[in-house]
């Protein structure tokens, strides 16, 4: 039998169950006691409401709000064609619209960040969510002679995302540990990939249903908003730390700058966090530019028309998004059960398997470049290789952090995670891109040949980032465990068991 707070009996339930309350917290089960008396119908629903509130589930429902999170960051990439002709900008022009959009994101990371190690972090979640559903929804009504309207909405958009990206794994690391933590932020992180495939079909299915691009930005809020609810009802706040102190308790907290001098001496923290900067470098440009250098490529091989049409085709945008989805599934997957397995072999293997899979990652990149011009099939493999082996490390660099930061900085450590990835990565690839390709194209006389290799020229640089990614992880691995040992030490320093502690 399970007792509520209220002293009431919930039927159906052991002796050895436990309630979990609204607080997050577990209250051991009871035995019977004639004093109790039954629940209330209400108190009933409260109780199996409650029950819900597993750690799978919340786990779950965090992996779908961060679904919607890169779903609707990618719907304007799918219809980025439409929005380019609706307004009539040039490329470094349509390139400002992520630009903006991850200034924004990176800049908010820390604020969030430093409220989320203080403060009740579902209830921020939830607000960031209903927010940039709001902004979404509003911008589809945008006309077209405010296209600096449009690229301010994207920046509020990114502040309210911010706050999902940088305090969600925090949850997902305070509720499980070990193997079950890196297998849930697997699935967590698998939502990235999934999202931004999930981006590209929304814009273009919706545009081509409605016969109207606007439409792509109103699908996206309505699931934010139920995802949003869902957070605030069914997911718990645990304690910060609890499932890594064994029992113990977390009997000092640091101060903000402390954290930061911590994190700036983590040697495995800022390693790791400049090669995620050089993944986010590559996807930002890959996301924005890649469905419309194929739709130039095809043009180029003369079996597509340049687009005149008020709604573009979406054929390019639909596959890639496809391809994005099934490469994301597949690197998650294997990228923890290759960790999984190498961990038998050495210690190092977090960071050892990103390195290989990044360095892998850039020669089929590099070969997009090569045979886009001859054939589109070749081009999709290379892309759906390259992926795959890019998007290995996506859960992979967050376990790291959880490894070598202790559970009180890490929605700080998350943060400034986020905010350096961005800021050296996606806030200035697409707008850098789009700007080599329109100096290449002003350069020389302007063809539908020279529009496709003057981009593809600008989206060459990536691979050599992603490169220069795999020497951070390699660097990575030299401090690893040195950093490992560090936190394990620090966390055992910060508690104490609750033996210990006088009432």
């Amino acid at each position: 039998m399970c007792v509520e707070s209220d002293g009431c009996e919930i039927e159906g339930c052991s002796s050895s169950d436990e309630v979990r309350t609204l607080s997050g917290s577990m209250s051991p089960g009871l035995k019977s006691n004639p004093d109790l008396h039954p629940c209330k119908p209400g108190q009933k629903f409260q109780a199996a409401l409650l029950r819900c509130r597993s750690p799978a589930a919340a786990a779950g429902i965090l992996s779908f709000g961060n679904v919607l999170n890169y779903m609707d960051r990618y719907t304007v990439a799918g219809v980025l064609l439409d929005i380019q002709r609706h307004y009539g900008v040039s490329d470094s022009g349509i390139g400002l619209l992520q630009t903006v959009f991850i200034c924004s994101f990176m800049v908010a990371a820390p604020i969030f960040g430093y409220l989320g190690d203080r403060f009740n972090r579902k209830v921020i979640l939830s607000c960031g969510i209903f927010f940039w559903s709001i902004v979404t929804l509003s911008s589809s009504f945008i006309s077209k002679e405010y296209y600096w309207l449009f690229v301010l909405s994207r920046g509020l958009v990114g502040i309210g995302e911010s706050s999902y990206s940088s305090i969600s794994p925090t949850i997902i690391g305070d509720l499980f540990t070990s193997n079950s933590r890196t297998m849930m932020l697997s699935v967590f992180y698998l939502a990235i990939p999934l999202g931004s495939g999930l981006g590209y079909i929304l814009g273009s299915s919706a545009k081509v249903a409605a016969g109207d691009w606007h439409w792509a930005l109103r699908v996206s809020p309505v699931l934010g908003i139920t995802a949003g609810t869902l957070i605030l009802v069914f997911v718990p706040e645990p304690k910060r730390g609890s499932v890594d102190q064994m029992g113990g308790r977390i009997k000092t907290r640091t101060s903000w700058l402390c954290d930061m001098k911590a994190l700036a001496k983590n040697r495995s923290y800022v390693f790791s966090s400049l090669a995620s900067a050089a993944v986010s470098f590559a996807t930002g440009a890959f996301g924005m530019w890649i469905p419309l250098y194929l739709a130039r490529a095809q043009v180029v091989q003369k079996t597509a028309e340049a687009c005149t049409k008020e709604i573009c085709s979406s054929t390019d945008s639909l596959i890639f998004g496809a391809i994005t989805c099934v490469t994301g599934l597949l690197g998650v997957v294997i990228g923890a059960a290759t960790t999984r397995f190498c961990r038998q072999k050495t210690e190092r293997a977090d960071p050892l398997v990103c390195a290989v899979s990044m360095l892998g990652s850039a020669i089929f990149i590099c070969l997009i470049f090569v045979v886009a011009k001859k054939s589109i099939v070749g081009a999709y493999v290379c892309i759906f290789i390259g992926e795959t082996l890019l998007f290995l490390n996506w859960a992979i660099t967050a376990d790291i952090l959880m490894f070598v930061v202790i559970p009180t900085r890490r929605a700080t450590a998350v943060a400034f995670q986020s905010f350096t990835s961005h800021l050296l990565g996606d806030a200035g690839s697409p707008y850098l891109i789009g700007l080599i390709s329109d100096a290449l194209q002003q350069s020389y006389a302007t063809s539908a040949l020279w529009r496709f290799l003057s981009l593809g020229y600008a989206l060459m640089l990536c691979p050599f980032i992603i490169v220069l990614g795999g020497m951070f992880f390699l660097a990575t691995a030299l401090f690893f465990l040195d950093d490992r040992e560090k936190a394990e030490k620090q966390l055992s320093q910060l508690t104490r068991p609750p033996s210990s502690v006088k009432v």
